[in-house]
């Protein structure tokens, strides 16, 4: 019998993955082509080609460079250093190697900087709608995840609920921006007023709150939106970032902590995660592909790829008579069910097979989550189906 603890979990497993699951299940009953599968946010776009030349370059150099074996659990200090600097050029930030730890993925940087930051019954605020494995990462320390109810007008968190939720036990707020599921950006006014309220709070209750800043899809944005490096705004901010969307590299697991020497107690955080990335079992993030993100550190995916379909899916939808806030950033539009129950959106979509995503998975009922990091002809092809779904669920412009 597997751990109580674990029934539960694999009961309500992830409605993502499980979606994705059922697309493929699709796939081999209808042909690929006539299955639209809109749920797991899997870059379509092709990773830039200096990624393919990086990786045969460092095997070519394998002979007279250790490329496979063990590092400190941080990470390559070099890579460190480089990736160090990078950020600094981008965000006029004054970060060194010491500030880095390199991750297995922002997944893994989230599980080994809440393993170092959390005791048992510590909670974690974070604003809806939100990515649904924040739950499971917060409980797997004993803390508790505390959310905060969406702002449906535009999206932006809810800072005057925010501000009440905030109790002697906050330790860490997580944010995402920008942010999964909705696309919205947090705005640097947004920013500001969240940094304030956590000033105030932390001498109120004299404690150190951490914002940790989940941050994979910081690279993707839109029509000139700038989004806001947070440890320039609120000194107890910590990084966390991957390479899966902005290289296209999901698979590969690879990313980085940012932990600044301004943060509270910064020296303990630095090596309390260095040994969780160790003892969590990850040792270390991944060999080679530490050495290939320092070759390309400043490469660029296809954002033009993903707006055509952002374009497309959207001004779709929206003719059809759908509901939206337009995204700013990441690959997700957050559509408003025509029905009560999105779940019943959901099932009427899986008729046409067209596979979406419940709101309830990321917090906010409602609503559905359907990606456009797929092809252009996916989504071409899915909008004669949209047309069915709105017909029978009597949507009208």
């Amino acid at each position: 019998m597997i751990a109580d603890n674990m029934l539960g979990l694999v009961k309500n497993s992830s409605v993502i993955r499980a979606m994705f699951e059922e697309g493929n299940r699709l796939a081999k009953i209808h042909g690929a082509e006539n299955v639209y599968d809109f749920s797991l946010g899997n870059p379509n776009v092709p990773a830039p080609a200096e990624v393919g030349t990086a990786i045969q370059e460092i095997l070519d150099e394998e002979k007279s460079t250790y490329v496979h074996g063990y590092m400190s659990n941080a990470g390559y200090e070099d890579v460190r250093k480089t990736i160090a600097q990078s950020i600094n050029q981008k965000f006029d930030t004054t970060f060194d190697a010491t500030n880095i730890v390199m991750t297995v993925g922002a997944a893994g940087g989230l599980n080994v900087i809440l393993k170092t930051l959390l005791n048992p019954g510590d909670e974690v605020i974070t604003f809806a709608p939100f990515f649904g494995e924040y739950r499971g990462y917060t409980a797997n320390y004993q803390g508790i995840l505390v959310v905060v109810a969406p702002n449906t007008v535009d999206f932006q968190p809810n800072l005057t609920e925010f501000a009440l939720k905030i109790t002697k036990k906050t330790k860490a707020v997580i944010v995402n921006n920008p942010n999964n599921p909705t696309g919205v950006v947090y705005s640097k006014e947004t920013v500001k007023k969240m940094a304030a309220i956590l000033e105030e709070k932390q001498k109120e209750f004299g404690t150190d709150i951490y914002i940790v800043s989940d941050e994979p899809y910081r690279e993707l944005v839109y029509d000139g939106v700038d989004v806001p490096y947070l440890t320039k705004y609120y000194k107890n901010t910590i990084v966390g970032y991957s390479y899966s969307k902005s290289l296209s590299l999901p698979g590969e697991r690879i990313g980085y902590l940012v932990i600044p020497d301004e943060a509270a107690d910064s020296e303990d955080i630095k090596a309390g995660a260095s040994v969780a990335t160790r003892i969590l079992g990850f040792v270390n993030a991944p060999s080679l592909m530490q050495r290939v993100v320092a070759k390309c550190v400043d490469a660029k995916c296809d954002v033009e790829a993903y707006n055509r379909n952002r374009e497309l899916l959207y001004n779709g939808l929206i003719d059809l008579g759908f509901e939206c806030v337009k995204p700013q950033g990441a690959f997700y539009l957050f559509v408003k069910s025509p029905t009560e129950d999105e779940k019943v959106f959901c099932d009427i979509a899986k008729k046409y097979n067209v596979l979406i995503v419940p709101g309830s998975a990321f917090g906010c009922t409602g609503y559905v989550r359907i990606v456009y990091c797929v092809s252009y002809d996916t989504i071409k092809n899915s909008l004669p189906k949209f047309a069915e779904i709105a017909k029978e669920l009597g949507v009208t412009k």
